[in-house]
């Protein structure tokens, strides 16, 4: 790969939520401000939206990293849950345990009797949701009805929603206006404008140890900007095949022509009336081989 021909040390732009790249985005910083102080003030039900590939659910991984101490933190990364489910799902993260079969009625007690300790030890109990819109309705009601655990003075559990904007269509629906009515705040996620893409593709490449000028130009990151509208995960997707195409060429800049081509072979990325020769595509793709194959064959024999 291009990691030895840029100076890297790891790939820079992976689409795994990675904290160690939390770039602190105006919009992420203020999500992180408003869940935190939400979380403080004991609100039983916290919601950020954001359309997908805006950060979501590396907002949600850094929010777990930085929780004060006193939190006991359950997390649901996969919601796609029936009601037993969800409810087996959150026992488990809580430290519920079982030693054998029980009915529902004895399940929501030892939930219940696990959130009471929690809180007589001075802690709180959090519930982190991530794709929430995966959620059945039915297992949203379910949530509703956790929250009614609660002392005389607060919450036994809150509950924090990452989803993308069908949560919203989907809390719309009239079943579910009791839950909606206890989201006592929310946040919606925006997309990079261009100087903060600038910003973004500069910081992941530092973070990933590279330490020269800029690998991309101010023409680079306008046509990227055009083409992603800001979106993070698509940012990732055409750095990473502008970086190849680089590579394949030997130079040590991405050119205006590298992120065209890296543009006409995203398919979610927004095409621009420019099109350019697909041979020139393949013999730049070629190029990358050969010179991966080559550098390989080089580090076998040293």
């Amino acid at each position: 790969m291009y990691l030895y021909h840029f100076g890297l040390r790891e790939l820079p732009f992976t689409l795994t939520p990675n904290t160690s790249y939390y770039f602190g985005l105006p919009s992420h910083k203020q999500a992180i401000e408003v869940l935190t102080l939400a979380l403080k003030t004991g609100e039983g039900f916290i919601k950020v939206t954001g359309e997908v590939g805006t950060g979501k659910t590396l907002l949600c991984r850094k929010l777990l990293n930085e929780l004060p101490d006193h939190f006991v933190s359950a997390y649901i990364p996969n919601p796609y849950l029936s009601p037993a489910e969800l409810r087996l799902a959150v026992a488990r993260e809580l430290g519920v345990i079982f030693d054998g079969p029980v009915d529902q009625q004895e399940f929501t007690q030892r939930i219940q009797q696990r959130l009471i300790d929690i809180h007589r030890q001075g802690q709180a109990a959090v519930l982190i949701i991530d794709e929430a819109q995966a959620l059945p309705v039915e297992s949203i009601e379910a949530l509703r009805l956790f929250s009614n655990l609660e002392t005389e003075s607060q919450k036994l559990l809150q509950v924090v929603l990452f989803g993308q904007p069908e949560l919203d269509t989907k809390l719309a629906l009239p079943e579910l206006r009791q839950l909606k009515q206890r989201i006592g705040f929310s946040y919606q996620l925006s997309v990079m404008d261009l100087d903060q893409l600038t910003q973004y593709v500069r910081h992941r490449m530092q973070v990933a140890g590279y330490r020269g000028g800029d690998v991309f130009s101010a023409a680079c990151c306008k046509k990227l900007f055009r083409a992603s509208q800001g979106t993070p995960r698509l940012v990732n997707v055409l750095c990473h095949k502008a970086l190849m195409l680089a590579f394949g060429e030997g130079k040590m800049q991405v050119t205006p022509t590298h992120m065209q081509l890296a543009v006409q072979d995203t398919e979610a990325a927004i095409q621009s009336s420019t099109r350019l020769a697909w041979p020139l595509l393949f013999s730049l793709l070629a190029g990358v081989l050969l010179l991966g194959a080559g550098y390989w064959f080089w580090l076998r024999w040293l």
